[in-house]
């Protein structure tokens, strides 16, 4: 998202939430959440953890889209929003100013949250293509993503390892499926949580396929990039997903900006497991936000105002 379009979003985005007020005299007067495109998980995942956080804290909470975990991380240092939901691969890059950050300076203002889901790359194909592997992608034109997001950063670099030489087309998810949809490109490829909406937005249109990886693959691919860890759609996420679909994936976590106050910090993360099930009701992924997945997180540091909720529900060890 262009500079001058991001800030006229997020003038618009406030001036809708109505007028500004603050649950507490110190607390900033609204919150902005960095999410992603349309047509994907963070952005319907944004939405409605705007809307729960709106009316828990009494205070306006707008859902800003962007170009996924990279741009968040940027909007956080920047301090353009408090709040970014973020990829821990790409948070690992932008910790130590490597990968997709390299030759920048490392991004040391955020502090975790709470963990959102974990994000399977997973590759959607339609029947009529005939592409049934990898090898069978080479020269072949695949959507995957805004530039700034998880999947724009890693599948190119999945494919390089598996010496697939393959055509990148960036943009938001929604237009990529509608370009899936009139047969302009081969294979979207994203990593998200499930059901993605894009594909499920396919699924409703076209005849699909979810081309899988072998094991051979999804070792080389670990062998290249120590921080994927295995991951797994059940058969039936997807109307055509008819056994599971065994993957590589990254764990999500919301981070917010180490200034944020610890107290509303603290009533955040209090306010989305409260209210999990409600989350749950806007997107399935959010079944995995629950306490005990803190430990998905091995570099971050925490917000005192999550270590505080963890350790008053009893979970320790999360240092200081």
């Amino acid at each position: 998202m262009k500079p001058f379009l991001l800030c006229v979003a997020i003038i618009a985005a406030v001036a809708l939430a109505g007028p500004a007020r603050s649950g507490e005299p110190h607390w900033p007067d609204h919150l902005t959440i960095g999410t992603a495109s349309p047509g994907g998980t963070y952005y319907v995942y944004g939405e409605g953890l705007a809307k729960i956080l709106t009316r828990v804290l009494e205070l306006p909470v707008t859902m800003l889209p962007t170009e996924g975990p990279a741009q968040n991380i940027e909007l956080l240092e920047g301090g353009e929003a408090k709040i970014g939901f973020v990829t821990m691969g790409i948070a690992l890059h932008a910790w130590n100013a490597t990968g997709a950050w390299a030759n920048r300076k490392p991004a040391r203002a955020m502090r975790a949250i709470f963990p959102m889901y974990d994000t399977p790359f997973h590759l959607l194909v339609l029947q009529d293509s005939g592409i049934r592997s990898i090898a069978e992608m080479a020269g072949k034109r695949v959507g995957v993503g805004p530039r700034g997001g998880t999947s724009a950063a890693y599948v190119p670099e999945f494919f390089a390892t598996l010496k697939t030489p393959t055509s990148f087309v960036f943009g938001d998810w929604s237009d990529l499926a509608a370009q899936m949809h009139n047969r302009s490109l081969d294979m979207l490829a994203v990593g998200a949580g499930v059901p993605f909406p894009s594909f499920l937005e396919l699924e409703a249109k076209d005849m699909v396929r979810y081309v899988a990886l072998t094991s051979d693959q999804i070792a080389a691919l670990h062998l290249a990039t120590p921080e994927l860890t295995p991951s797994r759609i059940p058969a039936g996420t997807y109307p055509s997903l008819v056994r599971p679909y065994q993957t590589v994936g990254l764990y999500n976590f919301a981070v917010a900006h180490e200034d944020l106050p610890s107290d509303l910090v603290y009533r955040t993360v209090k306010a989305v497991f409260e209210n999990h099930e409600e989350l749950i009701e806007v997107h399935a992924a959010a079944a995995a936000t629950v306490p005990a997945n803190i430990a998905r997180n091995t570099f971050l540091p925490l917000h005192p105002g999550a270590i505080r909720y963890y350790r008053q529900i009893g979970i320790a060890g999360l240092g200081d």
